[in-house]
């Protein structure tokens, strides 16, 4: 425990039923009021055995309740204490299932059509983040839990009587409430995306419903009619959350009916309580960043604080996997972040006790190693492979693995060996975008050698010296056609086409390479040291 710093309980089954409710899940069977909270997530592999924590949440991704495995599901993850199972919607609740849900203590609760499982990791995952390092005492703003935007969102509700959402500058769901079945499809449209689809986004715009809500204090009327989408048949009543002159977001809510002074008032006493938050949830973000990056910064120093943050992390006695991930585009600190968290995200629902931090110009992850089986870096290429796919839309990541390590001497040589790997796809010099020391080491022991080169400031010598030298005189390609013979291990017709020239005129070339470099090409040691000054002192 940190000082002064006290754990926020975890978020409880019921909680979570309350918060995501109607609109992303149902109870399907099992009691969910006990008080104990949620200790991870984690999501069903049948092709693996599972490893849970007790109290844990399991995703059943491609479960099909229908298939007759639910039951025995329910009753093994009763022998690991899990807390709940969720599986796709609908689910027949058969005697057989109801039996094993009892016997078991595990509640059974359908994911409804239409919400993603990537949308409720990331929503339980925000929860369970409560209780994670950086998040400060248990404060209370206007009466309620500070940072907590579902329960402000329900509150807000239950002051208008109406279903409302949180949203940020670019109409991104932050939270909501409870009762959204009440509004329309639209609205139910938008939670589960958790964004303002782009059809009602475009032409609210366009109508300047934007331009008057961020330029004014009065709450802003939108009418279906108006809008002129079927999907909308409930009036909404926007205002903008202020904390100054900065807009941080609005609050969207679902009534009929005219909004007087005494609704106008309820929304503008809203908008302030909502700043209040939003300002929270602001600041304890960037603390629990902050201190996450000096923890994982202090663990991959292996100075005399290592032992002491990897204890903080919640890491200390676990066999670790590091891995250190970049962009190879240029770019800010900013997307370096975005990369952090996107990371972050994907490894939670498999690996959720994983730290994820940017520390200087890379992103790097200490994984706990969570079953026995040999070859855990396998498994984490695996992860960071599916990472890599799923943002490449956005964010050209690579990924590097080093090898697990029980000790902090070991997390150091890790780290060093991840960082040896990401220079090697950061510099372009393989099309991996994942990758272990295995995969890269020789073109890794190349460019340290090159260093070693410049530091000592190394320069060609002998034949190549000789080809280069004949080369800056007479622009004769002779050390380029060296190179390209070199590569293509002695085929002429390769190494031609590579070159863009006729095979005649590479052998003519390799004919004064011989007499100008005097260089024997049937000799392979003299091969072998062309092959390498070329590639560690005369880099193309």
């Amino acid at each position: 425990m940190l000082p002064g710093v006290s754990q926020r309980p975890r978020a409880s089954l019921g909680r979570v039923l309350d918060d995501l409710g109607s609109t992303l899940l149902e109870l399907v069977a099992g009691d969910v009021d006990q008080p104990e909270g949620i200790s991870a997530l984690a999501i069903f592999d049948p092709l693996d055995e599972p490893v849970l924590a007790p109290r844990s949440l399991v995703l059943g991704v491609g479960v099909d309740p229908a298939s007759g495995t639910l039951a025995p599901l329910l009753r093994a993850l009763g022998d690991h204490g899990t807390a709940g199972l969720v599986v796709r919607a609908p689910v027949a609740l058969t005697p057989e299932v109801r039996a094993a849900v009892q016997d078991s203590g595990v509640a059974l609760i359908g994911l409804r059509r239409g919400a993603t499982w990537a949308q409720l990791t990331a929503l339980i995952r925000a929860m369970l983040a409560e209780g994670d390092i950086g998040v400060t005492s248990h404060e209370s703003l206007g009466g309620l839990p500070s940072g907590d935007l579902f329960a402000v969102a329900n509150a807000v509700a239950a002051l208008l009587d109406a279903p409302i959402t949180i949203e940020d500058r670019s109409s991104r769901v932050l939270a909501f409430s409870g009762r959204q079945d009440e509004a329309d499809p639209s609205r139910v449209e938008t939670v589960i995306g958790r964004q303002v689809p782009e059809r009602y986004a475009a032409r609210l715009t366009e109508m300047g419903v934007f331009r008057d809500l961020y330029r004014h204090h009065a709450p802003v009327v939108v009418s279906p009619q108006n809008l002129g989408y079927d999907g909308m048949t409930v009036q909404r009543v926007a205002i903008a959350v202020r904390a100054g002159d900065e807009v941080l977001g609005s609050i969207w809510a679902a009534m009929d009916g005219e909004v007087d002074g005494e609704r106008t008032q309820a929304l503008l006493d809203a908008s302030k309580l909502v700043a209040l938050h939003l300002l929270r949830l602001r600041g304890g973000a960037d603390v629990q960043r902050r201190l996450r990056t000096d923890l994982i910064g202090t663990v991959l120093e292996g100075g005399a604080g290592a032992r002491d943050a990897l204890a903080r992390l919640g890491l200390s006695g676990r066999r670790l996997v590091i891995v250190s991930a970049g962009l190879l585009d240029d770019h800010a600190h900013a997307d370096l972040e975005r990369l952090a968290d996107a990371l972050s995200v994907h490894l939670s629902a498999t690996v959720p006790s994983s730290a994820v931090a940017a520390v200087g110009g890379t992103v790097y992850g200490l994984l706990p190693v969570v079953t026995a089986t040999a070859g855990p870096e396998q498994r984490v290429a695996r992860l960071a492979a599916d990472f890599v796919d799923r943002v490449d839309g956005n964010l050209h990541a690579i990924v590097a693995v080093a090898p697990a390590g029980s000790d902090i001497s070991a997390i150091v040589h890790g780290k060093a060996q991840a960082d040896r790997v990401l220079r090697v796809m950061r510099e372009g010099h393989t099309g991996l975008r994942v990758a272990r020391l295995d995969d890269v080491q020789t073109l890794a022991l190349v460019l340290e050698l090159r260093d070693l080169a410049a530091a000592r400031d190394e320069r060609p010598g002998g034949a190549i010296a000789r080809l280069m030298e004949y080369d800056e005189r007479n622009n004769a390609g002779l050390v380029e056609s060296l190179a390209a013979w070199l590569d293509a291990l002695g085929d002429v017709g390769k190494a031609a086409a590579a070159l863009f020239i006729h095979p005649n005129t590479l052998r003519y070339r390799l004919r004064r390479v011989v007499e100008v470099g005097e260089l024997d090409l049937n000799d392979p040691e003299q091969r072998f040291a062309a092959m390498l000054q070329l590639r560690i002192l005369a880099q193309r």
